[in-house]
């Protein structure tokens, strides 16, 4: 590890499996392909997992997180988001579903299905209350800071 790298040891799990890939320099997420192993899968509103054919070791102190593609999210096309802990080391699936009952998608082998952000951890304690403190906002939820 140096400045402000992060190794994380990846292991190929099935024919055709393909590392994370981060498109660009700047990019904050890394692509998740599809392993289907020659194969297609169609996804619909029903959740369906998407094997990706690796396993990752992330250190002690990080984790991974998958998000959707935007560009999937623009078709109609979800990944959820996911958590890889550190202490996780089978392989990487990945659930999408589409938004709409008239939307479907094909997922091919190769395919990118989400993204892979890595994060640094910060461990919290939690200290009980009777009561928070005061803030501008205080309890206004969903919608409550929008005009």
């Amino acid at each position: 590890m140096q400045g402000g790298e992060v190794t994380v040891i990846a292991r190929l799990l099935r024919p055709g499996a393909r590392l994370p890939y981060r498109a660009t320099e700047q990019a904050s997420g890394y692509d998740i392909y599809a392993a289907l192993e020659g194969g297609e899968v169609t996804v619909g509103q029903h959740p369906v997992i998407v094997p990706t054919g690796i396993a990752l070791e992330v250190p002690p102190g990080y984790d991974a997180q998958f998000r959707p593609r935007s560009g999937l999210a623009a078709k109609g096309v979800l990944a959820t988001f996911g958590t890889l802990d550190a202490d996780y080391r089978g392989e990487i699936k990945i659930t999408l579903y589409t938004t709409a009952p008239d939307i479907t998608h094909t997922v091919r082998d190769g395919d990118r299905i989400a993204q892979l952000v890595i994060n640094r951890l910060v461990v919290a304690c939690f200290e009980l209350a009777e009561e928070l403190s005061a803030s501008a906002r205080g309890t206004g939820g969903h919608g409550s800071t929008g005009r």
